[in-house]
C-alpha cells in the first residue's frame, strides 16, 4: 500500500552566486536537513549558455574528508588534480574524486568550447566519507556513459550512477552505500522505489511529478521517509535525480570545502592550503582560490 502522507520533507534551494554571475542552486546542507545518507552537498548548476569568449573557471581549490561528483545534463567541464588528472566529464558521464586526506582540483570550460560558447547544466555534490576513510589516499575515477547500467521500460529511463537498483549496479565503487541516478518520465509513466535503502531523496530538475496524490514542481528536494515504499508518476515529462544511502555515521562538520568529523582536522587542512601543502595542480599551476577569510 503507498503511503497516503506527502513526503518527510520538501526542501527548496537557496540561490548561490559563486563569482562572475554564475549562479547554483544549493538545497544541502540547508536548516530543514544537513544529509540524505552520504551526501551533504548538492548544487544543481544551469541550464545555461556561455557566450563565446566565457566559460567556467572554478580555480584550484582544496578538499578533505568527502568525495565530489559531478554529473553533466548539458555541456562539458574539465577536471584537472593534484594526481595529474586531466578528464573532460560530458552528459551522462560521472567524474568521482575521492579527497581522503587531501586533493586540489580546478574545473573549467575547455577551449575550444569557450571560444565557440557552450551550453552548461548539471549536477555538483558531494558524498562524505566514513570515518574509517576519512584519511584515505586520495583518488580519481571517470566512468563514460557507456559504462553505467541503463534500465529502461515503457516511458521509463534511468542510468544508474552509484549503488543498486532493479538487479543492476554501478561499476563505480564507493566506501559507504550509496544510491545515485538519474531518472527520465514520459507524462504519464511511473517509478515505483521500494525501501530497501535507508535515507533516499529525490531533486526534481524539470517537469512536474506525483506521490501520493501529491504534485511537485521542479527545483526542489524531496526528502522521503525511510522505510516507505511508493511510486512516483510524471504528470508532465520529467527529469529527477534519486540519491541517498545508508545514514551516515555520525555527523560531519563543513568549512569551505572540507568536511570531517573533526573540527581540529578542518583547522588543519585550513593551514596547509595556506602552507602550500595540498601540492599544485599540474597544467593548472598559475592560480588558485585564497582560503576566505570568514
Amino acid at each position: 500500500m503507498e503511503p497516503t502522507a506527502p513526503p518527510l520533507l520538501v526542501i527548496a534551494p537557496k540561490p548561490r552566486d559563486l563569482g562572475d554571475n554564475f549562479i547554483v542552486r544549493r538545497a544541502l546542507p540547508a536548516i530543514e536537513r544537513r544529509m540524505v545518507g552520504p551526501f551533504i552537498f548538492w548544487d544543481e548548476f544551469g541550464p545555461g549558455r556561455f557566450e563565446p569568449g566565457k566559460g567556467l573557471d572554478v580555480r584550484p581549490h582544496p578538499h578533505i574528508g568527502l568525495a565530489t561528483v559531478t554529473y553533466m545534463f548539458e555541456g562539458e567541464i574539465f577536471h584537472r588534480d593534484t594526481l595529474g588528472s586531466a578528464q573532460a566529464i560530458k552528459p551522462g558521464d560521472v567524474n568521482w574524486m575521492n579527497a581522503g586526506r587531501g586533493i586540489a582540483h580546478s574545473e573549467r570550460t575547455p577551449a575550444e568550447l569557450r571560444a565557440s560558447g557552450s551550453p552548461i547544466g548539471g549536477i555538483q555534490s558531494w558524498v562524505a566519507l566514513p570515518k574509517t576513510h576519512e584519511e584515505s589516499a586520495p583518488f580519481f575515477a571517470h566512468h563514460g556513459a557507456n559504462e553505467l547500467p541503463l534500465i529502461e521500460d515503457a516511458g521509463l529511463r534511468v542510468r544508474l550512477i552509484a549503488g543498486a537498483l532493479f538487479g543492476k549496479a554501478s561499476p563505480l565503487q564507493t566506501a559507504w552505500e550509496t544510491l545515485y541516478a538519474e531518472v527520465q518520465l514520459d507524462a504519464g509513466a511511473s517509478l515505483p522505489l521500494n525501501a530497501d535503502t535507508e535515507e533516499r531523496a529525490l531533486y526534481l530538475v524539470s517537469g512536474d511529478i506525483e506521490i501520493a496524490g501529491d504534485r511537485f514542481a521542479p527545483g526542489r528536494l524531496l526528502v522521503l521517509r525511510p522505510g516507505d515504499t511508493l511510486s512516483v508518476r510524471a504528470a508532465t515529462p520529467a527529469r529527477f535525480m534519486l540519491l541517498g544511502g545508508a545514514a551516515m555515521d555520525g555527523p560531519r562538520h563543513i568549512w569551505w570545502n572540507f568536511v570531517s568529523s573533526s573540527k581540529e582536522r578542518i583547522e588543519q587542512a585550513k593551514a596547509d592550503w595556506q602552507g602550500g601543502r595540498f601540492g599544485v595542480v599540474p597544467g593548472d599551476e598559475a592560480d588558485f582560490i585564497p582560503l576566505p577569510e570568514r
